[in-house]
């Protein structure tokens, strides 16, 4: 099912990256564009992601506002 009609993302491919340790929809966004153009599938990505998206020291990372995994996420792209 596609999540980013925009950029053609699928519900499996948000789930691969949110498991490569992407766990906001902005890292979403990183490594594969949805939620850039539109935005309308932004809730669906949050959705998605859930509220236990991260792991417990990266969320800590996150709640910081400090960048989180910024190379996994290129070479996820």
């Amino acid at each position: 099912m596609y999540v980013c009609n925009c950029f053609g993302v699928t519900e499996a491919q948000v789930k691969k990256h949110a498991a490569d340790g992407a766990c906001t929809p902005r890292q979403i966004a990183s490594a594969c564009k949805a939620g850039t153009d539109c935005g309308s599938c932004v809730r669906r990505i949050q959705a998605l992601l859930g509220r236990g998206a991260c792991p417990t020291p990266t969320r800590g990372l996150v709640d910081e506002g400090q960048p989180v995994l910024a190379e996994q996420l290129d070479e996820a792209a």
